[in-house]
């Protein structure tokens, strides 16, 4: 990987903590539905002593292979497409899902997700995925993964919502523990 890949690797995560969690560690406030104002996010960011102009957030959002991040129409504003854990409004697509969805964990959580079901935690939703390859690479991130099949038409025809992120994410409230129909040990 180039050196300029590495600092965009490092930016990207750093911009993903501003943007996600923590607008302070760049000096800047997002707006009710979670938009930075490009320039303020930059000079922020450049005065943490990290090295960021219009051309490599640019790059870093194109080239983002999960989609985290939108500019607006004329790239005045930007901000993540999903995951805060701070309260922001983005406006998903409510859609109703797929007959299942996935959900990547870690071996350890099982039990816990057995009494408690899984949960949004710090986040505003539970974060599911369309495949089991996405689905491992998160439980990855967590310990050994486990992969846990929802049965995601028994919870619409319960009358649960699924929002869908414009980088492909769904979205639900915590999911009760009955409504995982397979664990995928790997």
């Amino acid at each position: 990987m180039s050196a300029i890949k590495n600092d965009d690797v490092s930016l990207g995560r750093f911009i993903s903590l501003v943007l996600r969690h923590e607008p302070s560690a760049a000096g800047i406030e997002l707006d009710s539905e979670g938009w930075a104002n490009v320039d303020d996010l930059i000079r922020g960011v450049c005065d943490t002593g990290r090295n960021l102009d219009m051309e490599t957030l640019e790059r870093i959002v194109r080239e983002n292979n999960k989609k985290r991040y939108s500019f607006n129409e004329d790239k005045t504003k930007i901000r993540a497409n999903q995951g805060h854990s701070i309260d922001v409004h983005i406006d998903m697509k409510i859609m109703s899902p797929p007959y299942v969805l996935y959900h990547g964990t870690s071996d350890r959580f099982i039990e816990s997700i057995k009494e408690k079901g899984i949960l949004k935690m710090s986040r505003q939703y539970v974060h599911l995925s369309k495949d089991i390859d996405t689905a491992v690479k998160v439980g990855k991130r967590h310990g050994k993964p486990v992969v846990l099949v929802i049965d995601t038409a028994k919870m619409s025809a319960d009358g649960f919502i699924f929002r869908l992120s414009d980088n492909g994410v769904w979205q639900s409230e915590d999911i009760p523990w009955k409504y995982v129909a397979e664990i995928k040990y790997l």
